[in-house]
Order: C-alpha cells, then structure tokens, then sequence
C-alpha cells in the first residue's frame, strides 16, 4: 500500500509559476513510478506527465510540454510537477498517482493503482 498527499496548490495568475509536491509513504518508493493528472470542472481525469522510477525516463502531453517538468527525490519520498507560464485552460484539480514498476512509464488512469487526494490550481486570466 502506498499513501500519497498533494500540496502546493493554489491561485495563480496566467503566466506565472506553481510548484506541486506530491509526498509518499508506505512501500519503497523508489520501486514506483509516478504520474500527475488533472481533472477540470465536467471533465475527464487527463494525463499531466509521468516519471520512471529512476526518474531517468520522463513524458509529458502535448499540452504542457515545453511548460511543466516533472521530478522526484526518491531519498525524499517526494514528486514534483514545476509548472510555468501557466494558463487558465491548466485550472484543475491537480492528483499524483503510482505503480508498482520495472522502468516503464504509464500514461493513462486506468495504469495505476494509488491516488492522492488531489490539490486545486486555479490560473485566473
């Protein structure tokens, strides 16, 4: 079993900057790897971006490529999803997510099996 509490929401202005952090307990953590996802007001859950349990191997949707970076600290317990030139379309409710794994990434809900309980970002326009 793995626990995982979000942090680091909040409201931002379009342009500007948020960092999430995304702390695990319970089983190794090195031994997961980890996504973000986002859920907007009528919406689906999508996928953010995801990190290999090295943190070697990384990816992102197209919709914030170039814009968000994902990390983790494994000495930490502890993934992170900087997030920059942020628009209002980014507003969402905000959830990591793990897996067990052998160095592969997953991309979609269904993949994996903890959730954290989510933290709002709002980018006002």
């Amino acid at each position: 079993q793995v626990q995982l509490v979000e942090s680091g929401g909040g409201l931002v202005q379009a342009g500007g900057s948020l960092r999430l952090s995304c702390a695990a307990s319970g089983r190794p953590f090195s031994s997961y790897a980890m996504g973000w996802f986002r859920q907007a007001p009528g919406k689906e859950r999508e996928f953010v971006a995801a990190i290999s349990w090295s943190g070697s191997s990384t990816y992102y949707a197209d919709s914030v490529k170039g814009r968000f970076t994902i990390s983790r600290d494994n000495a930490k317990n502890t993934v992170y999803l900087q997030m920059n030139s942020l628009k209002p379309e980014d507003t969402a409710v905000y959830y990591c997510a793990a897996r067990a794994s052998n160095g592969k990434l997953y991309y979609t809900v269904e993949q994996y099996d903890y959730w954290g309980q989510g933290t709002q970002v709002t980018v006002s326009s």
